[in-house]
């Protein structure tokens, strides 16, 4: 098995700690929250065997990777930014990029605005979704109500204090309540209760997930905290005026999408009207991919379809 290996490289001004293994074109691989590079450990070995530079970062507000203080420098694109200074700084003239969560979010729009720097963008989970016509928030709290979980998640100080009472036990009772075969969690926060409220109960962490893997992510966060992270939702409505001159705009490049079919994020979404608007805005979607019995943790939950695909999807562009 390929040797994942760990150094930190200047990006953007700032120290980017990086894991990767392998030789040859770069894989760029973009974790979510709240994850670290630590969550695409199955695919950096596989692309690695396969012939891949594959290199992970922990994102701004991340793990070791330098992170600034202001929530106003954690907008689309700061975080493109990232990903554009850190092709730079590992010497490659083009990258495949994959994300999941935020991360893909991140690598769509890396494919919107800079798709002379990207050769094909995979998307796990969240599946690009051009830009609004109504600002985000107002439009959550229409849907929703005033405690719809990202709304709940604007307030500074809030979920960090709920969370980093027990980090281990948070993350655990997130990730299990959002995991394949978990009961739906409902996205509304109960009065007098917390953000942890709207995920099942659990006993301990799911299948994939061990409690050495626990570990590594309870001892980053109980260290870094969670602000970081949440900064990212805490630029919703900055990243709706920012975008603004891409209205309409399409992504190009070849792309790849996946996502279980367990996955809160589209779940009880009718698949193949998903897909079609999918293949409206990325006209370059080579395969839309789902996995049964799959949660949001895709790359985690199921390692090793996740690697063949990203492999596959790479070696034909």
């Amino acid at each position: 098995m390929a040797e994942i290996t760990y150094r930190t490289v200047r990006a953007a001004g700032r120290r980017t700690h990086l894991a990767e293994a392998g030789e040859g074109p770069l894989v760029l691989l973009l974790h979510g929250f709240p994850e670290l590079a630590y969550s695409w450990r199955h695919q950096l070995t596989g692309l690695a065997e396969a012939g891949f530079h594959a290199v992970a970062p922990d994102m701004r507000g991340y793990g070791e990777t330098e992170s600034p203080q202001d929530v106003r420098e954690f907008t689309v694109h700061h975080l493109v930014g990232d990903v554009v200074a850190l092709i730079g700084a590992l010497g490659a003239e083009r990258a495949v990029l994959a994300g999941h969560d935020w991360g893909a979010q991140i690598a769509w729009h890396t494919a919107l605005m800079r798709p002379d720097l990207v050769r094909g963008v995979a998307g796990l989970s969240i599946p690009y979704r051009p830009r609004a016509g109504l600002p985000p928030l107002p439009a959550m709290r229409r849907a929703h109500g005033d405690r719809f979980y990202m709304l709940y998640m604007q307030r500074p100080g809030v979920v960090e204090a709920e969370w980093e009472r027990d980090v281990a036990g948070s993350l655990r009772r997130l990730f299990a309540g959002t995991s394949g075969g978990a009961a739906a969690f409902s996205p509304v926060v109960p009065d007098g209760g917390g953000l942890l409220d709207v995920y099942p109960p659990s006993d301990g962490p799911p299948d994939w997930l061990g409690e050495g893997d626990l570990a590594v992510y309870a001892s980053a966060f109980a260290r870094t905290g969670f602000t970081g992270g949440l900064n990212w939702y805490r630029n919703l409505t900055a990243n709706w005026e920012l975008t603004a001159p891409f209205n309409r705009a399409r992504i190009t490049v070849p792309a790849l999408y996946l996502a279980g079919e367990d996955d809160f994020v589209v779940r009880g979404a009718d698949r193949s009207r998903l897909d079609e608007e999918l293949r409206r805005a990325v006209p370059g979607l080579r395969a839309s991919i789902a996995l049964p019995g799959c949660g949001h943790w895709t790359q985690q939950e199921r390692p090793e379809e996740v690697t063949a695909a990203l492999t596959e999807f790479a070696r034909h562009l």
